[in-house]
């Protein structure tokens, strides 16, 4: 870590660059020096709501997340480094990626925000699937797109630009709208070629009966599309009274083009290269690896993204993964208050994610699908969590906190079946990153066993999205000639110190087993929500 001395010269000489994430539960901001070490970090916890049946959130919360976000950042550097965070070199906004947010000529936002988590495109999807021979799946843009089409919404005659959540946030920092590529693939197919839209695609979207009348073109209205490093514009004043109200954050920061939470996963975990993967693990999951050749054909599971270089990635996305779990801790929260007892949450995570490794291997007959919305990787519609076991089973605490810890992982195992094995997708390194992974060893354990793969973790793994936008701002800011794989090898992750788990046999064998009986427990799954509906 630099001195304290260093570092305050860093942050007030406006050479630091600052990375903002906004997640589906927390908007995160973090301070980085040119090396990409940690100066800073702020946060802001937010939550998505359900309204007339969609998830979203409102504009209003985001621009208060952010700028409560950026004045904990400003407290945390005023803590850490007695200076005040009033400039930065590079800056850069990330979000969760798909979703639909469209706008008309005057800027003003047609539908409320329709985020990745809603699953009601199917049709839509179905048809851009077949008319674009790729899987399109339910959350892309595209597919948001064709939905408001076929129901005939009323704003569609108005649309002037569609874009990401990360995409309007840096419209409204700097006045450009634009998206970086691993963002943009996941509004619309990428040609790799190209690293721009797929031209023969966007051709064939053009010729679908349902969108012959509307005023628009697809092209005409999605951003442009902009690899890392590329001119994205600079933080205007406009821009920054938004992040500080208070005015003390200048502009003029280089900004970086906006990015996906997958994206920024693929920097943080320096898995850009081919063969290299990496698993994001939040609310949601994901798994990225990086292609070498093409796949065999369409896979329902695999989404075709790319990286922020523009490389082609597959992607095994689960619409659930610690948010269930997440539930379950918060009760043994409330049990340790009932009994007269407070306990830091992190110590309370550290004790029943380690109690979870003392489980059976099979997690003892023990069933969760941790399904708070709807599965399109096991093909559950809507959101039913479930919880079973037999009268055989071996109900303990150490097997119930296994059985949530292997639910976490559990949709995105079935997915990375077909990659792995029937894909057959060469995988030479695969890095964890996102919260779950902060309790040493044992979530990175679990998922070492359920892929059968080795999973390294890195002192950063925690960081998350946050830290991988700041260095593809830092990226931008320091104008290189280098790609960015090489500036991620010879800048950032010279002396990065890796965390290897080595899949353990009996776990391999015993994740197994439960993901056997999980698959096929799946239609009682789907029957609860069918009965629950």
């Amino acid at each position: 870590m630099a001195t304290s001395e260093t570092s305050a010269e860093v942050i007030a000489a406006g050479r630091a660059s600052l990375g903002i994430e906004l997640g589906s539960t927390r908007i995160k901001a973090t301070l980085i020096d040119e090396a990409g070490r940690l100066l800073g970090s702020g946060s802001h916890t937010w939550e998505n709501e359900l309204v007339d049946d969609n998830w979203t959130y409102s504009m209003d919360a985001v621009w208060s997340g952010l700028a409560a976000c950026v004045a904990d950042l400003a407290a945390d550097v005023r803590a850490r480094w007695s200076t005040e965070l009033t400039r930065v070199a590079g800056l850069g906004v990330s979000a969760m990626m798909h979703g639909y947010l469209a706008f008309d000529s005057d800027g003003e936002l047609l539908a409320p925000f329709r985020t990745w988590r809603n699953t009601y495109t199917t049709e839509a999807a179905a048809q851009l699937t077949e008319a674009l021979g790729q899987n399109i799946p339910l959350r892309w843009s595209v597919s948001h797109l064709l939905h408001a089409v076929l129901n005939g919404e009323d704003h569609v005659s108005r649309i002037d630009h569609l874009t990401t959540l990360a995409g309007y946030v840096h419209w409204k920092l700097s006045g450009r709208r634009v998206l970086g590529v691993g963002d943009a693939s996941g509004m619309f197919p990428i040609d790799a070629s190209t690293g721009d839209y797929d031209r023969a695609k966007l051709d064939a979207f053009a010729a679908l009966d349902a969108v012959a009348e509307a005023p628009w073109s697809l092209d005409g209205i999605l951003p442009q599309v902009l690899s890392a490093g590329q001119d994205a514009g600079e933080l205007t004043a406009e821009g920054a009274a938004l992040l500080d109200p208070t005015g003390a954050l200048q502009p003029g920061a280089v900004m970086a083009p906006p990015e996906g939470d997958a994206g920024t996963g693929m920097v943080a975990t320096n898995s850009v290269r081919p063969r290299t993967g990496n698993v994001s693990a939040g609310t949601s999951a994901f798994a990225m690896v990086v292609l070498e050749n093409d796949l065999q054909g369409v896979r329902e599971e695999i989404d075709l993204v790319t990286t922020p270089a523009g490389d082609p990635v597959a992607m095994i996305h689960t619409n659930n993964c610690t948010g269930d779990l997440d539930g379950w801790l918060q009760m043994f929260t409330e049990f340790a208050r009932l009994i007269g007892t407070e306990i830091d949450e992190t110590e309370l995570y550290r004790l029943l994610y380690t109690e979870g490794l003392k489980g059976d291997a099979d997690a003892g007959g023990l069933l969760s699908y941790n399904y708070l919305s709807g599965e399109h990787q096991t093909g559950v519609a809507s959101g039913r969590p479930l919880f079973v076991r037999s009268q055989e089973a071996r109900f303990t605490l150490a097997n119930l906190m296994r059985t949530h810890l292997y639910a976490a992982f559990g949709a995105l195992a079935s997915g990375m079946q077909v990659l792995l094995q029937e894909e057959k997708v060469g995988l030479d390194q695969l890095f964890g990153h996102g919260g779950i992974f902060r309790t040493a060893g044992v979530a990175q354990q679990v998922l070492a066993d359920a892929l059968d793969t080795p999973v390294s973790v890195s002192h950063s793994a925690g960081e998350g999205g946050s830290w991988g936008m700041a260095i593809l701002a830092a990226f931008s800011a320091r104008r290189t000639e280098a790609s960015l794989a090489d500036y991620l090898a010879d800048v950032i992750f010279t002396d990065t110190e890796l965390v290897t788990a080595q899949p353990d046999p009996a776990g391999v064998r015993g994740y197994a087993d439960w993901l056997e009986h999980y698959q096929r427990g799946l239609a009682v799954e789907r029957l609860a929500g069918e009965t629950l509906r």
